[in-house]
């Protein structure tokens, strides 16, 4: 989820103004502001609704041990478990689904799809984790585009491909709550399952942030690859919004108390003083900020999705 848009700073202003004017000149304010943050002001609240209140029990009991494992001293038997899943490569067969309304049939080409996928690659292969498209669907439903509740329940069902080792990504023009995404965590769906225990998994995705989609500072694809990370198993880094507690359940990403907006650059954003590592993870795929600030993963974060993988997704 990406941080809510910061309007207070023009509160002095609308206030000096009156009626349709003070409401106007803070819209136009707010807007200006957003731009130059260099995001689209129509998405001031980039919701992914993922976080560690929507886990499993067995997921968190799973994360807070592996993070345990990532202090223990090197050559211990954790620490030898945890460097043979760094070593792993994960191949995801996957599937994309594009859901329009009939308004916005046009909205998304195949390029665009293309140049998702490559997006999708790009920030994960340094991870050795890579993304094998085995199809697009194109389905046009002025319902299922906007989705939510029982909606969503409807789509998956139709339109869900592969086991719970395929991820399906789910690409709505006109996704509901001016929200830009969301996903299903991994978590524990015993041997053998029914399809139907795990209809629902997967990630929504507002198509406006595929490459060259409609939906500025947030049309590199990236959203889709902060999405792909939960479903791998990682949270966001300010998971907790505080500088104690567990923040991520992962030992090497520095604490940080309140989600980024934007890309700050000088002076550099430190929520947290000098708690691990010092400055905040702007450029963490897992945080909030713009498509262009998003540049890596962590060590620790690349060996958490190769440790939760075989215990939630191999052969699923």
């Amino acid at each position: 989820m990406r941080t809510e848009f910061f309007v207070a700073a023009f509160a002095g202003i609308a206030s000096a103004l009156s009626g349709k004017n003070a409401g106007k000149a803070a819209n136009n304010n707010a807007t200006a502001a957003a731009l130059a943050l260099g995001y689209d002001p129509t998405y001031r609240h980039f919701d992914c609704g993922t976080n560690a209140s929507h886990a499993s029990d067995h997921f968190l009991e799973t994360v807070a041990a592996l993070q345990s494992e990532n202090v223990l001293v090197a050559g211990s038997p954790a620490a030898q478990a945890a460097l043979q899943a760094r070593q792993v490569s994960i191949s995801v067969p996957t599937y994309f689904h594009i859901v329009s309304t009939n308004a916005n049939s046009g909205m998304i080409t195949k390029a665009m799809v293309t140049a998702q996928l490559a997006a999708l690659n790009s920030a994960y292969n340094p991870s050795g984790v890579s993304f094998t498209l085995k199809n697009t669907s194109w389905t046009v439903s002025d319902s299922w585009a906007v989705g939510g509740g029982s909606l969503d329940t409807d789509m998956k069902s139709a339109l869900r491909q592969g086991s719970y080792t395929a991820l399906n990504l789910y690409f709505q023009t006109d996704l509901q709550g001016g929200i830009l995404g969301q996903c299903t965590l991994p978590t524990d769906i015993g041997t053998n399952p029914s399809p139907s225990v795990y209809v629902a998994d997967g990630c929504n995705i507002a198509a406006g942030t595929m490459p060259n989609g409609p939906i500025y500072g947030y049309n590199q694809g990236k959203t889709a690859v902060h999405e792909t990370g939960h479903w791998l198993g990682l949270l966001h880094t300010f998971e907790g919004n505080s500088c104690t507690g567990n923040g991520d359940y992962v030992a090497d990403t520095p604490m940080e108390s309140v989600a980024t907006n934007g890309c700050p650059t000088s002076p550099w954003k430190n929520t947290c003083g000098n708690v691990r590592t010092g400055v905040d993870p702007i450029h963490n795929y897992m945080d909030y900020s713009t498509d262009v600030c998003y540049t890596r993963f962590t060590s620790g974060q690349q060996a958490r999705m190769k440790s939760l993988w075989p215990l939630y997704r191999k052969g699923k």
